[in-house]
């Protein structure tokens, strides 16, 4: 399995965001198989245009 993130789309974090909620809510809270795949695909579109957080130290 590839651990390579690769943008999907040119979508803002936001716009992929706004999916990812659309589609727990759509769920109930629980997702099936296939819904977990498309989460996955979400989050790993999301990783890949969100801004990246500046921790402090």
């Amino acid at each position: 399995m590839s651990t390579t993130v690769e943008p999907l789309s040119e979508r803002s974090a936001a716009e992929v965001n706004e999916e990812i909620r659309a589609l727990w809510l759509r769920s109930g809270g629980t997702l099936t198989g296939e819904q977990r795949e498309e989460y996955r695909r979400l989050v790993l579109e999301w990783a890949a245009v969100a801004p990246q957080s500046v921790e402090a130290a």
